[in-house]
């Protein structure tokens, strides 16, 4: 919520109003204010009610013959409920000599391209929240309330409801309310209070944010739909691995094993996000503890799956048959990551309702980058050194499966880094997420580039009867690493033997020749 530009009012407050959106603690699109206590934002009293996207009702939803027909009854609006202010003794006593109606307090409502529909200017272009006695002049608002100006589009908004303390009463409540939302956009909740001797008031209660088909918000929505796709896409692919792996099931290597819990754990993430997001959009409640497993079982899929493609470049299985003494750095990057992508992965989830907030702590994603880019650096550098071991003992076909596989993730990560640009570009360009529809891609981008990925390993190494092949070459070493001499003395007729022995006491030149057709039947 922002009010002005180059304003040291202005800035006051929009540093306000962010920490109270990040700080908030609420637990569901159906939002709750146990005891919350009002903020001093420059001349006034605030309270973040919360900040969520909504699309607009279906035409004739608030038809009486469509009363009662469940949460995907093709309503929008932003419903209050038990409602409770509370004020201090001393509030109490002041305003005892005065009118039978006290304490002004006000829930706002507006869309964020209303926003600056919100208070008024005053000497200097400073703007301000509440009405005082000078800008009731300039302005012709009402001193001691909210300054509105009336929307362009719609003139009953921005809303503002009044509740005011009866008496010298210590609490009142606000009536049940229902404001029906029919234009599409990002609405935010702010309840103010003008009155000065208001400080400390604090508020009970909760408010229920609608969508047409549900309580999950306007930027969640379309993600319950694409974990539908990408659950599909995961069991396609568990398939047609799994039908693989039981067929040649004597012959897997370990890291087909890899690939086989990299798949199940994608499947078992999709699946356990589209019910968290299905359980949320039809209760409107978002526990903890569901979030907090399935956001875990996120990071372990995305811990195993940098560590597989680790592996891979390393030639763990195909080159080298163990990672030597490399084995107790790469589970110590594995498990630092692991806690590095929970913790943030917790930030931005676990307890994140609003759309406007949900943006992880600096703190918290310079660990997690720093990592990301760490483990790519030493995928290449291994990348690199695989391909040189695999040139010079002139393994043609692994040296080609080899080279299709260092160019998918070079694509990955040039696509990676351009959607990083691209990411931070938005978040930059729409302060107040009024691009929200569209928003829920920046999370799919990633969990379609790690499927691809994905994929493309499978190709690569899918599990075969020529599998064997390559563990035989893992079992015999370095020293024995001539895999296509050694499949030969294995399957050529006895009156062939002394030809091959041979052609390799000849030179490279001649076994090379033979390594190639050998290579080509392997792959099948």
């Amino acid at each position: 919520m922002d009010f002005a530009i180059n304003t040291p009012s202005l800035a006051l407050f929009s540093v306000a109003v962010a920490f109270i959106l990040l700080a908030s603690a609420a637990e569901a699109s159906i939002h709750f204010y146990d005891q919350e206590t009002f903020k001093e934002v420059g001349n006034a009293y605030l309270l973040s009610g919360g900040s969520e996207g909504i699309v607009a009702s279906r035409a004739g939803a608030f038809d009486d013959k469509n009363a009662g027909s469940g949460i995907h009854d093709g309503r929008s609006f932003i419903r209050f409920e038990n409602i409770t202010f509370w004020r201090s003794k001393e509030a109490a006593d002041k305003h005892s000599s005065m009118a039978h109606s006290t304490g002004l307090i006000q829930a706002t409502i507006f869309e964020a391209a209303d926003r600056d529909n919100i208070g008024g200017s005053a000497y200097g272009g400073q703007r301000s929240i509440c009405c005082t006695p000078d800008l009731a002049k300039l302005e012709g608002c009402k001193q001691g309330e909210v300054i509105r100006r009336p929307s362009a589009e719609d003139p009953h908004w921005p809303i503002v409801l009044n509740i005011q303390f009866s008496g010298n009463y210590l609490s009142t409540k606000m009536d049940a309310t229902e404001v029906h939302i029919t234009k599409t956009g990002m609405y935010n909740l702010f309840f103010i209070s003008c009155d000065p001797n208001l400080k400390g008031l604090v508020m009970s209660g909760k408010t229920l944010w609608k969508n047409p088909d549900g309580y999950l918000p306007g930027r969640m929505a379309p993600l319950m739909k694409f974990y539908v796709f990408m659950s599909l896409a995961y069991i396609i692919l568990s398939l047609i691995w799994f039908s693989q792996y039981v067929r040649f099931w004597k012959d897997i290597l370990q890291i087909q094993n890899c690939i086989t819990i990299v798949i199940a754990l994608g499947l078992f993430e999709m699946v356990l996000w589209y019910f968290e997001y299905a359980n949320f959009n039809n209760t409107g409640m978002r526990p903890v503890g569901l979030t907090t497993w399935v956001v875990t079982v996120g990071a372990v899929r995305k811990t195993v799956s940098r560590l597989l493609i680790l592996f891979v470049s390393m030639g763990y299985g195909v080159v080298r048959p163990t990672l030597g003494g490399l084995t107790s750095k790469v589970l110590l990057l594995g498990v630092t990551y692991f806690l590095a992508s929970e913790l943030l992965d917790i930030a931005e989830n676990v307890g994140t309702i609003n759309d406007i907030s949900g943006k992880a702590r600096l703190f918290l994603v310079l660990p997690d980058a720093f990592l990301d880019a760490f483990l790519i650096l030493w995928i290449f550098t291994s990348l690199s050194k695989t391909l040189e071991q695999l040139q010079a003992k002139r393994s043609s076909v692994k040296l080609d499966i080899y080279r299709k596989f260092s160019n998918a993730l070079a694509v990955a990560v040039i696509a990676s880094v351009v959607w990083i640009g691209y990411e931070v570009y938005f978040k930059a360009t729409d302060p107040f997420s009024e691009r929200w529809q569209s928003a829920w891609i920046i999370t799919a981008f990633w969990d379609i580039i790690a499927f691809g990925l994905l994929c493309v390993i499978c190709y690569l190494w899918p599990p075969s009867q020529s599998s064997q092949r390559y563990a035989y070459s893992e079992e015999v070493g370095d020293e024995f690493d001539d895999e296509e001499a050694q499949s030969l003395t294995r399957v050529a007729p006895e009156g062939d033997l002394s030809l091959v022995k041979q052609d390799k006491n000849v030179g490279n030149n001649g076994v090379f020749n033979v390594e190639d057709d050998t290579e080509e039947d392997k792959r099948e």
